[in-house]
């Protein structure tokens, strides 16, 4: 890339060629440090499991991505709007990890880290290049790694398309300074791939056109206006009209989200109330960057209990920090930071709210970069003007660093379970009624279900439109024989929700107490809406084989208890099958089939148990 302003000094080349002789050397230290240290310090959530928020809609109860590759999940991935998202590369990327590692956590998450990792080096090599800066692009690096709001983007499995779209990202950056030093068409189309990838992975990288212009005004130097070395700089209209291709994108991008979230949108709320929380919330962004505790997977956003002089102030310090911004950009062009931070996190700042959080820390990924680079180029000009010696700034970004690394691996830990995290995050909000349901899902995990009905009772007194309160509470009357109770719970979740992987369990929970009550044509509709919903829901088809075996048509309950088995291998579903085998007289598949559930079972008695009482008259 370009270099850096004339009235800049870069790293001095004497320093870096004492020690480590060159300079590639020292760059290439630099970067196994800063991978070895974040590898070391994310090591442990390698071990955490699947999170019980998210990551079984996105890989472990979801068969298309529990298929592994195939040409099946190709044209899937390209083409569903499940989760609310269209994001087809993450897709196959979480198909990739069942194709290599199964079903275990352990392989999304170390790929996640490694990833992660990969970002940072990236980031080094990407701004030292662009600035000449070697130590402060570290340090910038080394912030990025290490800072613990960046935990739930690594940590989190089914957000892999936060560490995915960023490598993307930033190859994008990467290639686009290639562009610059020689322009050419196979240079920008490598933008362009790059850049179309990180859009297919993640639709918050759609501001890269809005930051490539940031880069053009600094560290690049293309835009007129800062002193540059004498070449005529292109306009402003020129340096956009070239990026109108990526804008383009960005649009198409942006229209496919609308699209596909149109009907996820839960919170309908005043503009102004958006304005306000969006102003708020860029205020605790900074609050956290330099003081990150308290860190949280919801934040419950405040609907109309938002506090109106805190947005008000809010607005203020963020109109009163940009126009100082403005005025000091010539002298200090690093500033651009702060317009990196507040551009990149508009599309993630609630305007147009999708969900009801108020903000989430994964938010922060890209746009907290703008803010490292403030802090470090600021810190360096400000030893420069009260003459330090190089040691001072040195040792303070040695003592910021291990401090975050202490936070950062005490964040960590709160992720190694569902249990520990769900409740920190209750420890730590109030009025979270997604905390309570998830931290009441991860009791029920553990087989403590009594204590966990208080905390779906909270959540539906918080929210009585809560859908997984509602879920859980009607199949906790399901379970003690209330199917009427259940019933009526599963129609009201039916009527207030728009999430599919809701609607699809309470279809088929309302199918199986149906079927318990021996009201087979109501079961045999709830299975079928399901499958409507979700083609290949293991479930259903299951259910479906009761109901036809009911109706004594084996034929089809062998049928239906097959694909069952195809999309979920399970002993019961192997046994149902056995049954309905050995009634048709093909008895040699039905011992076949047995084989596979005494092979797939962990106590086979007790699946042979609940068989019969699933068969029972």
């Amino acid at each position: 890339m370009k270099s850096m302003d004339s009235r800049e000094q870069a790293d001095p080349p004497a320093a870096d060629a004492g020690f480590f002789q060159t300079p590639h050397k020292l760059r290439f230290v630099l970067c196994l440090l800063l991978a070895l240290a974040t590898i070391a310090l994310y090591s442990p959530i390698t071990h955490a499991p699947f999170l019980n928020y998210d990551d079984a809609i996105h890989v472990s109860d979801n068969p298309h991505v529990r298929a592994g590759l195939s040409w099946n999940t190709v044209v899937w991935a390209f083409t569903t709007s499940e989760t609310a998202d269209w994001h087809p590369i993450t897709w196959l990327s979480h198909a990739l990890d069942c194709q290599l590692f199964g079903l275990s956590p352990e392989g999304p998450h170390t790929v996640n880290v490694l990833l992660h990792a990969a970002n940072v080096v990236l980031l080094f090599l990407i701004l030292a290049s662009a600035t000449g800066f070697v130590w402060r692009s570290f340090v910038v690096a080394a912030l990025f790694g290490l800072h613990p709001i960046n935990v739930e983007s690594v940590a989190w499995i089914s957000e892999r398309k936060d560490v995915l779209s960023m490598l993307f990202f930033l190859l994008a950056l990467a290639a686009y300074g290639w562009y610059v030093r020689s322009p050419g068409v196979g240079r920008y189309l490598l933008v362009t791939l790059a850049y179309a990838l990180g859009l297919m992975s993640k639709a918050q990288v759609i501001t890269f056109p809005f930051a490539l212009l940031l880069l053009d005004y600094w560290p690049l130097r293309r835009l007129a206006g800062p002193d540059r070395d004498g070449a005529a700089a292109p306009t402003f209209w020129k340096l956009l009209w070239e990026k109108v291709p990526w804008i383009a994108l960005s649009v198409a991008s942006a229209l496919i989200t609308i699209k596909v979230e149109a009907d996820a949108t839960q919170a309908r709320l005043p503009l102004w109330i958006h304005v306000g929380n969006a102003a708020i919330s860029y205020v605790k962004y900074l609050g956290k960057t330099f003081w990150p505790v308290n860190l949280a997977v919801v934040y419950p956003h405040p609907g109309f209990g938002i506090s109106v002089p805190a947005a008000v102030l809010s607005a203020v310090f963020i109109v009163g920090v940009s126009i100082v911004v403005v005025v000091c950009r010539r002298e200090r062009p690093y500033f651009v930071g702060w317009f990196w931070f507040l551009g990149t996190l508009v599309p993630m700042i609630g305007l147009v709210q999708i969900s009801v959080h108020a903000m989430a820390d994964r938010y922060a990924y890209i746009p907290l970069l703008g803010i490292f680079v403030v802090v470090c180029w600021g810190v360096a000009e400000l030893a420069g003007k009260f003459h330090l010696s190089v040691g001072v700034p040195a040792v303070a970004a040695a003592v910021v660093l291990v401090l975050l690394a202490i936070g950062l691996h005490r964040q960590v830990g709160f992720w190694s379970d569902n249990l520990t995290l769900w409740a920190h995050t209750l420890e730590i909000t109030q009025g979270n009624y997604t905390a309570e349901d998830n931290f009441a899902a991860a009791l029920i995990a553990e087989g403590r279900i009594q204590e966990a009905m208080p905390h779906f009772a909270r959540a539906i007194a918080m929210r009585p439109d809560d859908a997984m309160a509602t879920i859980n509470i009607a199949t906790f009357e399901q379970m003690n024989g209330n199917y009427g109770a259940a019933l009526e719970g599963y129609a009201r979740v039916l009527q207030f929700s728009k999430v599919p992987s809701m609607l699809v369990n309470a279809r088929i929970n309302s199918g199986y107490a149906h079927y318990s009550l021996k009201q087979y044509d109501g079961a045999k509709q709830d299975f079928e809406a399901a499958l409507g919903l979700q083609p290949g829901n293991w479930a259903a088809y299951r259910g479906l084989g009761l109901v036809a075996q009911r109706s004594g048509d084996l034929r089809v309950a062998a049928d239906d208890y097959l694909k069952s088995v195809q999309v979920q291998r399970s002993s019961v579903g192997y046994l149902l099958l056995a049954q309905a085998l050995e009634g048709l007289g093909q008895n040699d598949a039905a011992r076949a089939a047995e084989s596979a559930a005494a092979r797939g079972s962990r106590d086979l008695n007790d699946d042979v148990a609940t068989v019969k009482q699933l068969l029972a008259e």
